[in-house]
């Protein structure tokens, strides 16, 4: 087993350490998620957290981990007699979830060797059961699919995992911590995976050149020798370790007076959080602050702790807030502080060992605008404004549904038919490497018709199966899509405060896309050309900054902007040939830069329809007398036609418009 960067020699993530090490204390505080930019050591600080945990200890050959000291606790691997059955001690686990794993390898399946070759249905426990009584490890859990976010829901509500499968039914205890890291810039979390995370921190590479310098250190000993490094760091760890045995044992004589909760009850009505699961994350974990700091009674500070770390996450009202909280206001609601706290300072770490070698790694002793006019060929055309302009963003509606029609085989998601890991069953189809969704009785079928010439069957009891046999479940499900936004941005969007229409439809679109799951990109062009403002990304609110921060003014270049939307497409399919795209364009069919600019633009558009993308054209012409330019565009590029007011708060609500693909060919 590879030697883990010590958890006592983290340096610079005091937040997160506080956290993880509270949880410890207390599991039903309900987990940490970790928010931060890459580099952070978040990976690095959750993999060491295991080796400072007390051991569990477990009967002999059980795979479920239960406890023994627990009369009422049952494994499907039982029943085990208290009085011979062997009772082991085992270091707690680290349970890593890859974000490719199939449902059956999360909450386990039929035993498939066994199964085809003995005849034995027996059951083959997942990594939920692995985990009970430990910790569960979630990188990027933002890219986590669907499919699996509702698993791990299920388990953490109830802590217990139900499966009934290929004539398996099996229950089991998984109570485990749930710790998950993520980079906000590649998306966010569901509200309802994010509310079930008891703490969260926002952690950051340190700025301090001293504090960088001493990370670096570290690690440059760590890489060199890491068995060494741990061995310099062993007291340290033995000191965390007793540290969080003896909290383990005073949390649980701490009581909560009503002072105490009427205090924090308080915080979390004044903050407006929902439900009641902060109001109980913040107790628990006050309750463990105070036991981390060796105090028996919790005071101002535990809650203040508590608060930072329990309420954050859970004020975010739409995907677009930005977690936070304002401590100013905490500390107005907290009154005045504690006259002398109890016990050693809140540190948030582990006590560290005395200075060492500065080179040998050992533990330190401290830690534009411009003007232009409008050229076109169309009449009436508004005049542009003299300078580029930055509109605001309305409050967003609920945008209609596109959907492309057809189905299609990307990831899974919640908006175009496709055939994907999970859905309806529909049948099965031949694939050599089905293990995760396979088709037992479709398997049986293919593999009966050569069981005598494979000698299967006779004097035996199972079945002869080789790759070519197995047959993977067929269902039909939802995927994700691209969906690429190309918004005009020039002065005849900026006229009539029309642009702040156009955000706010934008803003729609956008949060449609974080509901359904896909990826999203932006596209904008103005004056004499286009680019890409963002590239695709599965962050959402990467994509509602750059939206709040886009000029607008200029000539409109729209057949530039359609040249660079078929260029980006072109790259994307080339990358994941698998994830269909779904372009907007947002405009109102104006075309006024360069020479005969209408026609250009339509000619572009035939073309961009003649490779079979799927598009809307977003009309945002209003006013009285209309032109009709965007409809006209949206015949071209054989696409959908949606007014502006569909896409609006004043909008229609629950459009379903399916984005046909045109026939190759017609132009």
């Amino acid at each position: 087993m590879p030697v883990q960067y010590p958890f006592s020699a983290v340096v610079g993530s005091d937040d997160m350490t506080l956290a993880l090490s509270l949880t410890a204390i207390d599991p039903l505080i309900g987990g940490v998620l970790v928010r931060g930019e890459k580099g952070t050591a978040k990976t690095t600080t959750v993999r060491g957290l295991a080796e400072v945990l007390p051991p569990v200890s477990v009967y002999e050959g059980d795979r479920f981990s239960v406890d023994p000291g627990d009369p009422h606790a049952v494994s499907p691997d039982g029943p085990f007699a208290p009085d011979t059955a062997v009772v082991v001690t085992r270091p707690v686990r680290l349970v890593e979830l890859p974000a490719g794993a199939g449902d059956d390898r999360v909450t386990g399946t039929l035993h498939l060797d066994k199964a085809l070759r003995e005849g034995v249905v027996e059951f083959e426990p997942g990594l939920l059961a692995r985990a009970h009584r430990g910790l569960l490890y979630v990188d990027e859990i933002n890219l986590l699919p669907d499919h699996l976010v509702d698993l791990l829901l299920d388990a953490a509500a109830t802590g217990r995992v139900s499966v009934e499968r290929d004539g398996v039914s099996v229950e089991h205890a998984a109570r485990f911590v749930l710790i998950g890291t993520m980079n906000p810039e590649e998306g966010e979390l569901r509200p309802q995976l994010l509310d079930r995370f008891g703490l969260t921190v926002e952690v950051a590479a340190p700025r301090d050149p001293a504090v960088r310098a001493d990370v670096v250190r570290r690690r440059l000993a760590f890489d060199a020798d890491p068995a060494g490094f741990a061995a310099r760091w062993e007291a340290a760890q033995r000191s965390l370790r007793e540290r969080l045995a003896a909290a383990r044992r005073l949390a649980g004589t701490i009581a909560l007076t009503d002072d105490t909760l009427t205090t924090v009850t308080e915080i979390c009505a004044a903050f407006d959080v929902d439900g009641l699961r902060a109001d109980l994350v913040t107790a628990r974990t006050a309750a463990a602050h105070a036991a981390w700091q060796g105090r028996t009674h919790v005071t101002r500070d535990d809650i203040r702790a508590a608060a930072r770390l329990a309420l954050p996450h859970r004020r975010r009202r739409n995907p677009f807030d930005e977690p936070g909280l304002d401590e100013d206001r905490l500390d107005d609601l907290l009154g005045p502080e504690d006259p002398e706290p109890d016990g050693p300072g809140p540190d948030g770490g582990a006590d560290e060992p005395p200075e060492g070698g500065a080179g040998d790694g050992a533990p330190p002793s401290s830690q534009s605008g411009g003007t232009s006019t409008q050229e076109g060929s169309q009449p009436h055309e508004p005049a542009a404004p003299t300078r580029t302009s930055v509109s605001a963003v309305g409050r967003p509606g609920r945008a209609p549904m596109l959907v492309v029609r057809g189905t299609g085989e990307g990831q899974s998601g919640r908006r175009s038919r496709a055939r994907t890991p999970q859905g309806t069953v529909i049948g099965s189809r031949r694939d050599g490497r089905a293990h995760d969704r396979l088709h037992l009785a479709g398997t049986i079928v293919a593999a009966a018709p050569h069981q005598r010439r494979r000698g299967g069957l006779i004097g035996r009891r199972g079945l002869i199966v080789t790759p070519d046999d197995l047959r993977r479940a067929d269902a039909l499900g939802r995927e994700s899509n691209l969906v690429l936004l190309c918004v005009d941005a020039s002065g005849s969007m900026a006229a009539r405060r029309r642009m702040e229409q156009v955000k706010t439809a934008v803003l729609s679109l956008l949060l449609d896309a974080y509901r359904r799951r896909d990826t999203v990109a932006l596209v904008t062009f103005r004056r004499h050309g286009a680019e890409v403002t963002l590239p695709p990304t599965s962050s959402v609110d990467v994509a509602s900054r750059r939206l709040a921060d886009l000029p607008a003014g200029g000539r409109t270049p729209l057949a530039e902007g359609l040249k660079c939307s078929a260029e980006l497409l072109r790259r994307e399919a080339l990358r994941d040939p698998t994830r269909r795209p779904l372009l907007v364009v947002v405009t109102d069919g104006r075309a006024t830069s360069g020479r005969d600019p209408l026609r250009r633009a339509h000619i572009v558009a035939r073309h961009l329809a003649m490779t079979g993308v799927h598009s809307a054209v977003v009309d945002c012409e209003t006013g009285r007398f209309r032109m009709g330019l965007a409809a006209q565009l949206a015949d071209h590029l054989r696409a959908e036609h949606i007014p502006l007011g569909e896409v609006t708060a004043d909008g229609l609500t629950g459009v379903v418009r399916s984005v046909t693909a045109p026939r190759r060919g017609v132009a």
